[in-house]
């Protein structure tokens, strides 16, 4: 087929940016593989992990190509996944040509975020909620509210700037736990613990560890490795700082009204 270099780079693009966006390894690479077979290209390999693809298509034929991506590791858009669905769907079922399937890629990308400011509201509203269900009281609520609204700036200052997620969450779990010991300061009946256990719950990779999980279950050993170890190194972040910054107030501060 003339076009094999063009489909098979179109399908590991669509791939690409799924991946990017959170998908389920497995689902990436059944998208390629249909893809492929919507284009009567019946001689390939796809293989897919959490941070690659890796695509060849009509070896031993003069039209032979491979395509290698590299993937790292981002935040979920669940908004851009079920675009780039679509958009293969409709490849397959001859919805869509050549031409406008890579216009409708671009498209797909394209889609912007939340509006910082909803993106703010939604993460102090998840610290507030989080710290009232786990035992806090109105007022550690209406604190951590506070505290996790200036925790998701202090992460789009991180993101703007490129830290690693090492640093990120390191340094926003130092923050959340030296927020709690200055909110104690006003003298009000405070649960400080309640205000730390909600702030840092949007740090928590509760994403990373479920994906982990299944693709285990899907036979992704090596993927499920990688996203396990990803969550595993966040926890340790959040663990460490929240420690650090407890450690060094009971130093500095005697620390006998911490937690």
């Amino acid at each position: 087929m003339a076009y094999t270099r063009e489909i098979l780079t179109l399908s590991v693009e669509i791939g690409d940016a799924m991946l990017r966006s959170g998908a389920e390894i497995y689902r990436v690479e059944d998208t390629v593989i249909h893809i492929l077979q919507a284009y009567e290209i019946e001689e390939f390999d796809v293989y897919v992990l959490s941070n690659g693809i890796f695509a060849s298509a009509n070896e031993g034929q003069e039209d032979a190509c491979s395509v290698i991506r590299h993937v790292p590791l981002a935040p979920v858009h669940l908004g851009k996944v079920s675009a780039l669905n679509q958009l293969a769907r409709d490849i397959c079922s001859h919805d869509c040509s050549l031409v406008d399937a890579w216009v409708r890629l671009e498209e797909c990308k394209n889609i912007p975020e939340y509006p910082r400011l909803l993106q703010d509201f939604c993460c102090a509203l998840g610290s507030a909620t989080f710290c009232y269900i786990f035992g806090g009281h109105v007022i550690d609520a209406l604190f951590a509210f506070v505290i996790g609204f200036f925790e998701k700036e202090l992460l789009f200052f991180f993101a703007r700037n490129k830290w690693s997620s090492v640093l990120k969450n390191l340094f926003a779990s130092v923050f959340v736990t030296l927020s709690s010991i200055l909110v104690l300061f006003t003298g009000l009946p405070l649960q400080q613990d309640k205000i730390v256990i909600g702030s840092i719950m949007i740090l928590v990779p509760g994403i990373a560890l479920t994906t982990s999980i299944r693709d285990v279950y899907n036979g992704d050993y090596l993927s499920g490795t990688i996203h396990l170890i990803d969550a595993l190194l966040t926890a340790a972040c959040i663990a460490a700082g929240v420690c650090i910054s407890l450690f060094i107030c009971q130093e500095l501060m005697g620390g006998g009204f911490l937690l």
